[in-house]
């Protein structure tokens, strides 16, 4: 082992093997990479997991947590996820509460250290992965490798592809599951301690690593893998199974099999009892909690999944693994969605993408048989493990079990990149023994180095607004659908209708099925006045997803621009149908209502909405003007009462209320709301109108004439405001006269 760890002495210098500065470089190492992100946005997923994320704040119970999903949807939905990570979510509330709400240097922040604390946890990890756990009678370990685990430590701490979990806020539970993947399994290293002597362990230490093993579950499903690479280690490093001997005695005609002596050993069968006792109980608690079943992807999450031919399924499946085995190996085109045709099904084995999948399995049998096959049993062990290390973490990703709801996903190889750190330092290792040029081996780690922290700090960058996150993705995956419909939405919130229009049909013309793209589209052509568009693409969103609440809604908004009003009302309803809970549509159905003079219908659709949504401002005010227009003064003021109580500072509302009370001749406090809601919003010139009639109503003629001038400087073409203030001007005129 030390000759072996010897051959990277060129290339990790000995002053960084103490342990000590071994971590702080590692550690220093993985957050110079990933800094440039802390001062970035909410972007992407982060916005639903977070910011619209009601578990985050004070009013939600902290029970809730565990009955809801990682959105804050309840499990037992059919529209739920079934992303349960409560320990994840937990830590995104304690962040808002100790930030004092939604500041989102201080979630980048953490993530970035979560990442250096997983990067020099890999140090402790990696050298017992490369050195195994055997110990001297004083207790001090043999077969140290620190040239080996420092370089695989940083490798992995400057990993591009980890950009997505460290820069993305949501990146947090593969964090915090990779931390508690990693503090289990040393945890069962230090049961095993004393597994060399008479095939003793801590019963305590395992079970404490099953613990740990729960929580990383709890922070992200991947974490109950552990228990895998637990048993692994176990069978290996410390049963010493020996596979190629066990195949050449099966195999050999002149022996019978003996029973292999792991096999004897009660202490590992102990062990591997108890690790599959927990996985069974965490598995079984994870199918109680989630209630009905598994969440309900659609085809384009994952196409391949729902290709009828299994050879298809086959086929593209070991595609997507030779995927995101070159994003390993070259983690240059990185994309934060990989799904919306970015990549194509192949459908059949003449598609020229079917070399990738061979190439990947040519390389993984090579290394397999060398793992199994090779004289040197340390190289066997370290073989077995990274590949271990590599592909365990990575199995809740493959879609053998389940189907996931993604075609590729970075943050799916956090874990996993560290078995293949762990190979490439082998690799490293074994290339700079074969040569005699040492410091060409050294020059070529510094350069991936070197090249990968580059990178990580261009992607962070990258992370850091939406706008560029999404450009970034346009030369990746120019045939995602998604790519596109993310870039027009974000043009779209800046104000940039026409651009935003280019990017949205581009959106539906790949996906002719996009019925997000086609319901943003539709508003965008709704409030440019180009209805009879805007209604087929909402129809044709509604045709293709019946329970699209959201398209029936607009589809209403752009029918009743159209003076189709049954139709409109027919929309409103199904709207509500699908979704119950729906204020914005009782709110536009209230409109309808108003605009065919049925005023009873009208005033309830608005009292539903703010029983939905108690601060639903328009609503409140459609109500108070409704009520108002039609006389019913003494119920305006008391709606207007009652929405204040609700909504305080909302000047809106102070100056329909101001109005009633005007109108009821209560001056003083309609003054009082007038002059409250001029100082909460002063440009307004309907506010210094209104007030003015208020004054010239009650007799102050020359406040009146004051706000009437202030009216008209904010708004000289008011019509109603230049006759007012034209009466007024009159009636002073006549007082002077009769004054003379």
């Amino acid at each position: 082992m030390a000759e072996w760890d010897a051959d990277l002495d060129y290339i990790v210098p000995s002053s960084v093997l103490p342990p000590f500065w071994a971590k702080l470089v590692v550690g220093f190492v993985s957050l110079v990479c990933f800094a440039r992100s802390y001062d970035g946005d909410f972007v992407f997923d982060d916005s639903e997991a977070i910011v619209n994320n009601k578990d985050l704040r004070a009013e939600t119970p902290l029970g809730d947590l565990w009955h809801h999903d990682f959105w804050g949807s309840r499990l037992s939905s059919n529209t739920s996820h079934k992303s349960y990570r409560p320990l994840t979510v937990l830590t995104f509330r304690m962040n808002y509460y100790l930030s004092g709400g939604f500041h989102p240097a201080s979630f980048h922040v953490v993530n970035i250290l979560l990442h250096g604390g997983v990067s020099v946890l890999l140090v402790d990890v990696f050298s017992v992965l490369l050195g195994g756990l055997q110990y001297t009678s004083k207790g001090r370990r043999l077969n140290l490798a620190p040239r080996s685990s420092v370089l695989a430590a940083l490798l992995f701490a400057v990993h591009p592809v980890h950009t997505e979990c460290v820069a993305g806020v949501v990146g947090r539970a593969d964090l915090l599951g990779a931390l508690f993947f990693l503090l289990s399994f040393l945890g069962y290293c230090k049961a095993l301690r004393e597994a060399n002597k008479e095939g003793t362990h801590s019963t305590c230490w395992v079970l404490l690593s099953i613990l740990l093993g729960a929580v990383a579950m709890l922070c992200k499903e991947q974490g109950i893998t552990v228990l895998g690479l637990n048993a692994v280690f176990d069978i290996l490093v410390i049963g010493k199974l020996n596979v190629l001997e066990i195949v050449q005695k099966v195999l050999h005609k002149g022996r019978s099999l003996e029973n292999p002596g792991v096999l004897r050993n009660g202490g590992l069968l102990f062990r591997m009892a108890l690790l599959a006792l927990g996985g069974a109980g965490m598995l079984f608690a994870r199918w109680r909690i989630m209630g009905t079943g598994p969440p309900a992807f659609t085809e384009v999450d994952n196409p391949a999944s729902f290709a009828d031919s299994m050879l298809v399924r086959a086929i593209n499946y070991n595609y997507y693994y030779s995927l995101n085995a070159w994003l390993l190996l070259c983690p240059w085109w990185l994309c934060f969605d990989w799904s919306m045709g970015c990549i194509p099904l192949i459908k059949s084995v003449c598609d020229w993408r079917v070399i990738a999948p061979a190439a990947l399995w040519f390389c993984l049998i090579g290394l397999i048989c060398q793992a199994l096959c090779s004289e040197d049993s340390h190289k066997r062990r370290i073989l077995t493990l990274g590949l271990g290390f590599l592909i365990i973490p990575f199995l809740p990703a493959s879609n053998l079990f389940f189907r996931v709801g993604f075609v590729v996903a970075e943050r799916a190889l956090y874990l996993p990149s560290a078995g293949y750190c762990m190979l490439l330092t082998c690799g490293l290792g074994a290339l700079s023994r074969l040569t005699k040029r040492k410091k060409l081996i050294a020059a070529l780690v510094l350069g991936i180095l070197f090249i990968n922290t580059l990178r990580c700090v261009i992607r962070s960058d990258e992370w850091r607004t939406e706008d560029q996150l999404f450009r970034s993705a346009l030369s990746v995956c120019p045939l995602n659908a998604k790519v596109h419909y993310n870039v027009g939405k974000n043009l779209a919130d800046k104000g940039n209708q026409t651009a935003a229009i280019r990017y949205y049909r581009e959106a539906v013309r790949l996906n002719p099925k996009y019925v997000h793209a086609m319901n943003n589209l539709g508003n965008i052509l709704k409030e440019r006045n180009e209805l009879q568009e805007a209604e087929q693409l909402l129809s044709l969103a509604v045709q293709i997803q019946p329970d699209f609440a959201a398209a029936w809604m607009n589809l209403g908004i752009v029918q009743n621009s159209l003076k189709r009003f049954q139709a409109a009302e027919q929309s409103y309803r199904t709207a509500i149908k699908h979704r119950r809970k729906y204020p914005d549509c009782y709110y536009n159905l209230g409109r309808l209502y108003a605009d065919l003079n049925r005023h009873v219908d009208a005033l309830n659709a608005w009292r539903n909405a703010t029983v939905l949504k108690p601060e639903h401002s328009l609503a409140w005010n459609n109500m108070i003007i409704l009520l108002d227009n039609t006389g019913n003064l003494a119920q305006a003021e008391a709606v207007g009462r009652e929405a204040l109580e609700l909504i305080p500072d909302d000047h809106s509302l102070m100056f329909s209320l101001a109005n009633v009370l005007g109108k009821s001749q209560k001056y003083k406090e309609s003054e009082a709301l007038f002059l409250k809601a001029i100082k909460a919003h002063p440009n307004a010139a309907s506010y210094h109108g209104n007030l003015a009639v208020l004054y010239h109503r009650w007799g102050h003629l020359d406040l009146a004439k004051k706000h009437y001038e202030i009216s008209l400087h904010l708004d000289p073409t008011a019509s109603g405001t230049k006759e007012n203030y034209g009466l007024l001007r009159r009636k002073l005129e006549q007082m002077q006269k009769k004054d003379v």
